[in-house]
């Protein structure tokens, strides 16, 4: 009987991309840099990885562009973790400080502006109580890596030592169940903000963690 073997090629393709991928995973660096400091087009490289997983493979109904994913918390001082090999990225996300507001004075951060009922597409019944706004706390969102590599661990020690190099205390995070577990077995004080919430992307919640000192950090690595 004649068998069709033209679906193993793809699976094929996808292992040897991903093995090259996993190879460059361990000469990778990390960046943590805002908009007035890309010399080398690293954010740039950064919406377009998101636009890939997050509207490309997932699916998500977020503004986007026939490029990038960006939208109202992508401003000037914002502050962006990229992992990357040279020019070519392999992870990221971006943090805010949760005193930032767009130049309309409109938008805050995602977290508290989801709970003032600001966004549609995320209920505000995401924290218990109004979140906080204090220079001394940030908050991360958009963490995104390129399939099948694991790059979380290193995004949060690279967030951790760059809140701890700025005086801050605390990082407000909005992500899946399985991220704030990883936080927790990593030595961050976990603090759930509210109940999980479910929608047809999954499930998430916003939640919060200490930021550690370099001597308590240690014990993380």
């Amino acid at each position: 009987m004649f068998t069709d073997q033209t679906p193993a090629r793809p699976k094929l393709r996808v292992n040897t991309i991903m093995q090259a991928v996993r190879a460059r995973v361990n000469n990778c660096q990390i960046s943590v840099l805002s908009a007035a400091e890309d010399r080398t087009g690293l954010i740039p490289a950064f919406l377009k990885l998101r636009k890939q997983i997050f509207v490309d493979h997932l699916g998500w109904n977020i503004p986007h562009s026939a490029v990038f994913e960006a939208e109202q918390y992508d401003r000037p001082d914002s502050v962006y973790v990229v992992v990357h090999d040279g020019s070519s990225v392999l992870a990221g996300a971006r943090l805010l400080n949760t005193t930032s507001t767009d130049p309309d004075g409109r938008f805050s951060y995602m977290i508290r502006d989801a709970y003032l009922h600001q966004l549609s597409g995320l209920p505000s019944a995401i924290c218990d109580a109004a979140p906080t706004v204090d220079p001394k706390v940030w908050e991360l969102t958009r963490l995104v890596t390129y399939p099948g590599i694991q790059l979380s661990e290193r995004i949060l020690q690279a967030t951790d030592q760059f809140l701890a190099s700025v005086g801050a205390e605390q990082c407000l995070f909005l992500g899946s169940p399985a991220f704030m577990r990883m936080a927790s077995r990593m030595g961050y004080a976990t603090r759930k903000l509210g109940a999980v919430q479910h929608n047809q992307d999954g499930s998430f919640l916003a939640f919060s963690t200490n930021v550690l000192t370099p001597h308590s950090r240690t014990g993380t690595q």
